[in-house]
């Protein structure tokens, strides 16, 4: 009898120590939060900037796939971002070329200055994201 005593013990032990392990687990990001990411603003990883001016080429773009984002210069000195996560079916957009961001899953097309759809099967555009020019620097905005 004493045996089945400690085995519950040590079940109920166990249970506990499981709870408290998934309740740590629960920060503020269970909850709601943001720990980073693409939209994220000023706290966390977004901090940190997108990109350097110079690596974002006129008529083109740079994907950030680690950010969740995007960004064009469609013009000389002219900077958009978007969401990178294509509108079709959720896999990140691949690359940047001749005017239009490119889904590599189904080949949607994107705008480089608006996000619209050039062609599908995507029929929603890609979301804008926040971004601002800090002298050569871009960052969320």
């Amino acid at each position: 009898m004493g045996t089945v005593a400690r085995r519950t013990v040590i079940a109920a032990g166990g249970a506990g120590v499981a709870a408290a392990a998934l309740t740590a687990c629960g920060g503020p990001d269970a909850e709601g939060g943001k720990a980073g990411g693409a939209g994220g603003g000023a706290g966390g990883a977004d901090a940190a900037p997108l990109a350097k001016v110079a690596e974002i080429p006129v008529g083109g773009g740079k994907v950030l796939a680690d950010r969740g984002v995007v960004i064009t210069q469609p013009k000389a000195g002219e900077f958009k971002a978007f969401s990178s996560k294509c509108t079709h079916a959720g896999c990140a957009v691949g690359e940047v070329r001749d005017g239009v961001i490119v889904c590599p899953c189904h080949q949607s097309r994107f705008d480089i200055s608006d996000g619209s759809v050039k062609g599908g099967p995507a029929t929603a555009p890609l979301p804008p994201e926040p971004i601002e020019l800090k002298g050569d620097e871009l960052s969320f905005g």
